[in-house]
């Protein structure tokens, strides 16, 4: 089941507002300090979607998706409820927005109303009658959606869309930023992980730590288990009354 993040304005009450008169350049860097303060690539797309709202003219949801080749899709980060309906996938796990597509090939796609043929769709049953989606990371297999929505026709013009972009650029540095950061930490922790359980074998085996290395990679191929995952186990196991730990056999 993969990770969905909702987004409660309560939870940034330092958010900064953009009053109609606030020069673009000092709006932008105000979101980018924001962006590059969060910890980790939740919090960043956390932010990202509040930010949007308050930055993108007309704007009056926003969420952010990972949708993958063939338009299936999990959703990361959104505002409220109605976002949340809007980006759920309504059959076996495909994306409602057949304009998403087109970001495989176009960085920016705007919905200018969802009514225009007729309604039906996902879109307008919610009352959004708009949507601009912006592509914040693509590959061959995959890309991340920032899509803004609003409950108007025709909300979102070419001011909106060129403010979009600037903003997804940042978004995606500090994604990018904090994604790095996160790797570090996590091989941080595995390194002292790998040590401590090797450390444990020596002692249990009367070996070197070559030797307790080489036991852990060997019982690591022959159960089928990551190195990481196989030293917490030891560790944890050692933590325990009567643990005996991996040996090699």
């Amino acid at each position: 089941m993969p990770k969905r993040f909702v987004v409660a304005a309560s939870e940034f009450p330092d958010l900064p507002c953009f009053p109609a008169g606030f020069e673009l350049a000092e709006s932008l860097t105000a979101a980018a300090q924001q962006l590059h303060g969060t910890g980790t690539p939740d919090a960043t797309m956390n932010a990202a979607v509040e930010l949007a709202v308050r930055l993108l003219p007309g704007a009056d949801h926003a969420g952010i998706a990972e949708i993958q080749r063939g338009g299936r899709l999990r959703t990361l980060a959104w505002t409220d409820e109605t976002v949340r309906f809007a980006a759920e996938p309504r059959h076996g796990g495909h994306t409602p927005h057949p304009d998403w597509e087109r970001l495989w090939a176009t960085p920016v796609v705007r919905t200018a109303d969802s009514e225009a043929d007729g309604g039906g769709n996902t879109l307008s049953g919610l009352g959004l009658r708009s949507a601009l989606s912006l592509r914040l990371r693509a590959d061959r297999r995959r890309l991340t959606v920032l899509t803004a929505y609003a409950r108007k026709p025709q909300a979102f013009d070419e001011d909106a869309t060129r403010i979009g972009r600037l903003f997804t650029a940042h978004v995606s540095l500090a994604l990018d930023s904090a994604t790095v950061r996160e790797q570090l930490t996590e091989a941080m922790r595995t390194r002292d992980l790998i040590g401590q359980a090797t450390g444990i074998l020596m002692e249990r085996m009367d070996i070197d730590a070559a030797g307790a290395f080489e036991s852990l990679v060997k019982a690591s191929q022959r159960e089928n288990v990551k190195l990481r995952d196989l030293a917490r186990r030891i560790v944890d196991a050692n933590a325990g009354p009567g643990a005996r730990g991996v040996n090699e056999r």
